[in-house]
């Protein structure tokens, strides 16, 4: 048997608005709640909910034969509750056919994994804990932010008891080998690797409606020839980001029509089988060993972090970010904690990326901000707020545990003051309405005074 392998990853970030030095220490609210809710209801509309509609009808077309996985971020699934339940409802109805496997992943979508295991541990059992709550699947299979592999993240992965990972099979890493197979990793053997054919997935996300292609337009039918190249290949893993269909690759570019096509195409010119990553595990053993000492992502050319970490502003705001890790241990506020998730979300440090003006990534044309720069002072600035609000509850120095001290000393007056104010009122509330209930009501006749007479 040969197969075919299809992921989709499905992540919207929530974006922050103009955060300027002045809020600082007097606005705690970072988000744009009118960029987030446009942005999604956007992509929802061309692409996520078209598309799960055509994979609903193929699946139920092609019974067992069509099958597909998603690697759906945390924080994207609490956008769809918030600005679109319809298309949460969408993926839970693909779910109930039992032919599409949710995998598991960082929570926030983060880069967590470069920084804290015993963060990225969290985050992991955290967005595995909502898959089973949505979808009533216990993940099998991982797949990391942006397809993000080392062997210390694969050792990590398989402490966790995951058999299998989703990653980039870049040129540097495979030499001479083909992505077509599975592998396993150099650091815990157990753990195989499912390596994506960057050629081939490319080709749908980013060149398949580009005119000055050599091999434009693509049909299913010649997809399925080169799918049929080397019979000897076991697995075509194609991993692209969901917003391909319909959004990236508008719908008048015809590639919803190749999605709905290529099934058929698969089984009348092919013996491929389409299969979900943990039927992949199971059915194919590793042919070899891969060794990755440097993490590797599906992201720009040379598929390393540099999109992300590539230059001093993105390492700055990195490691100032991650250097509150320890104190958020002892915080319990709820507000503060999910602040501190959505700023570990990787689309902020791509917004500081110095090379996106040339790098043909479509997720640019969501990018809120004119340059790296102005993207790094916002982030800044929001985090340094962060910061204030974190000492209040976990002071690091003697002089910000006394501040924090005051700080709540103000607070308990003021609480105190309210509470005065409060009683005051009420008091004054009560003493008038006694006064009115005393003075005589003015409305009523007045009885005419009388003397007694003494008759003569």
């Amino acid at each position: 048997m040969r197969a075919i392998c299809l992921n989709f990853q499905v992540h919207q970030p929530f974006r922050f608005r103009r955060y300027r030095f002045f809020d600082i220490g007097n606005d705690h609210y970072y988000y744009d709640d009118y960029s987030n809710e446009t942005i999604l209801r956007k992509v929802a509309d061309h692409s996520y909910l078209p598309a799960n509609k055509i994979l609903l009808d193929l699946i139920k077309k092609n019974k067992n034969a069509f099958k597909v996985s998603f690697s759906i971020s945390g924080i994207a699934l609490e956008q769809f509750e918030l600005y679109a339940p319809e298309v949460l409802d969408s993926f839970i109805e693909l779910a109930e056919t039992g032919q599409v496997e949710f995998l598991a992943g960082p929570y926030a979508h983060s880069l967590v994994a470069l920084k804290s295991h015993d963060l990225f541990k969290k985050q992991v059992e955290k967005h595995a804990a909502l898959i089973r709550k949505y979808f009533g699947q216990d993940p099998k299979v991982f797949s990391n932010t942006e397809k993000i592999y080392s062997d210390e993240i694969g050792g990590l992965v398989a402490d966790m008891g995951y058999k299998a990972m989703l990653t980039e099979g870049p040129k540097h890493v495979l030499g001479w080998k083909s992505p077509n197979y599975v592998y396993c990793s150099a650091a815990n053997p157990r753990l195989k690797l499912l390596m994506r054919n960057f050629q081939m997935s490319d080709d749908l996300s980013f060149r398949f409606s580009n005119q000055a292609w050599s091999e434009y337009p693509l049909t299913p039918e010649k997809f399925v020839g080169w799918l049929n190249a080397d019979t000897k290949d076991e697995v075509v893993n194609l991993f692209m980001d969901y917003g391909t269909l319909g959004e990236h690759q508008p719908d008048a570019t015809g590639i919803l029509k190749f999605l709905e096509e290529l099934p058929a195409a698969v089984a009348k010119y092919s013996d491929l089988k389409f299969a979900t990553p943990s039927e992949v595990a199971e059915l194919f053993q590793p042919i070899s060993l891969v060794s990755v000492p440097y993490p590797i992502s599906w992201s720009n050319e040379e598929r390393d972090l540099s999109i992300w970490l590539g230059n001093e502003l993105q390492q700055e705001a990195f490691d100032k970010l991650y250097k509150l890790e320890p104190r958020m241990h002892n915080v319990d506020d709820a507000a503060l904690i999910k602040d501190w998730e959505y700023l570990q979300v990787c689309n902020h440090f791509y917004y500081m990326n110095t090379k996106f003006f040339s790098d043909g990534d479509p997720l640019r044309t969501y990018n809120p901000f004119e340059s790296p720069y102005e993207a790094f002072i916002n982030y800044m600035n929001v985090l340094s707020d962060f910061e204030l609000r974190l000492n209040s509850f976990v002071p690091e120095s003697k002089v910000e545990k006394e501040i924090a001290a005051l700080n709540k000393l103000l607070i308990e007056k003021e609480e105190k003051l309210r509470k005065y104010e409060l009683e005051l009122k009420s008091l004054q509330a009560s003493t008038v309405k006694k006064n009115k209930a005393k003075k005589p009501d003015a409305t009523k006749p007045k009885k005419a005074a009388t003397k007694s007479t003494k008759k003569d």
